[in-house]
């Protein structure tokens, strides 16, 4: 009926079939546009205006140097009663101090006193804020720039074979990394590293593993360190070589310690190329999944995560544009 209409309107006079096919694309065009706003639905967009209109916010950030860094060695054969041993590996002369069988409240108040009362910028300005509420205190000096292995293990005569069922009220090791000359704290913006460690027991066998990292500042502020998430180059990782099994097991223990196995063992995967174009360098991270898995051509081409599929609240970038000049002049 309308094509039969629009036929006899042409028939009649074709400038006028013009004016109303042109009245009805204006007619149109407004009430999508009062219906929408400017916001037109995706459907209605081209697929590459959609890609260079996505934004994300850019993360203005600015590096820091960490002057202590500590991990776990053989985390395999670490337990409540053989001990466990920790390797550092810091920037200057610095004192490791473990305390077993830590509050877990005292701590997180320790924290809290750092940003509001004094600086945790020594091992005694620590014990002050726990109120001494541990079972076993040791300490040791630790050489910069010496990758030191440091057993430590609680005294037999303590005869404890573990810490409870889950939830627990205290930490099995705390270990405090503090710089050892009182001028260095003046150089570093990061004065001390707190690192709640797990350490299987008879109760609760989930493996041994750094829980938490906090880096505390010479300013007041501390920051949970996280590890970032990169793409894999079909390299075997350390997890590959536990059964399913052992794997389903601390998912479980996991779970009932209120934790994400991501959140408390990232995997330490080593691709450096872009996962779409897979030929530049991976220079960004995308937050709050801290995948690190675009080069600087492709990040502004994605919303969401290629990897994960989460949309990405922010981002920010590993090296700027000048630092990766002198990489490649170096590389040269």
């Amino acid at each position: 009926m309308a094509a039969v209409f629009l036929v006899t309107l042409y028939e009649y006079s074709p400038l006028f079939y013009i004016a109303v096919v042109f009245t009805c694309f204006i007619v149109t065009t407004g009430l999508v546009l009062g219906w929408f706003g400017w916001d037109v639905p995706v459907i209605l967009r081209n697929s590459e205006e959609t890609q260079v209109s996505t934004r994300v916010f850019k993360k203005q950030m600015r590096q820091v140097k960490n002057p202590f860094g500590l991990e776990i060695t053989n985390p395999s054969s670490a337990s409540i009663t053989t001990g466990i041993t920790l390797t550092t590996d810091c920037l200057e002369d610095s004192l490791l101090t473990c305390y077993w069988g830590c509050s877990v409240q005292k701590l997180y108040e320790a924290l809290q006193k750092h940003v509001y009362c004094f600086r945790i910028s020594t091992p005694q300005a620590l014990e002050d804020a726990l109120y001494s509420e541990y079972l076993h205190q040791e300490q040791y000096f630790i050489k910069k720039d010496s990758k030191e292995e440091i057993y430590c293990q609680l005294p037999s005569d303590t005869k404890i074979e573990d810490f409870g069922a889950v939830p627990r009220s205290r930490y099995p090791l705390i270990a405090l990394l503090t710089l050892a000359d009182e001028e260095n704290r003046e150089i570093y913006d990061i004065i001390s590293m707190v690192s709640v460690i797990h350490i299987p027991d008879k109760t609760y066998k989930l493996s041994c593993r750094i829980l938490y990292q906090y880096l505390l500042l010479a300013q007041g502020q501390f920051h949970d360190l996280k590890q970032l998430f990169m793409s894999a180059n079909n390299n075997p990782t350390p997890s590959s070589s536990t059964s399913p099994e052992e794997r389903s097991t601390d998912r479980s223990l996991l779970e009932k310690a209120g934790l994400s196995e991501s959140e408390a063992e990232p995997l330490e995967e080593s691709s450096k190329d872009c996962v779409v174009c897979q030929n530049g360098p991976v220079n960004w991270v995308l937050l709050p999944c801290r995948h690190t898995c675009l080069c600087d051509g492709c990040v502004r081409y994605f919303q969401q995560c290629p990897m994960c599929r989460q949309f990405v609240q922010e981002s920010f970038a590993l090296c700027s544009q000048k630092e990766q000049d002198k990489d490649k002049l170096k590389t040269l």
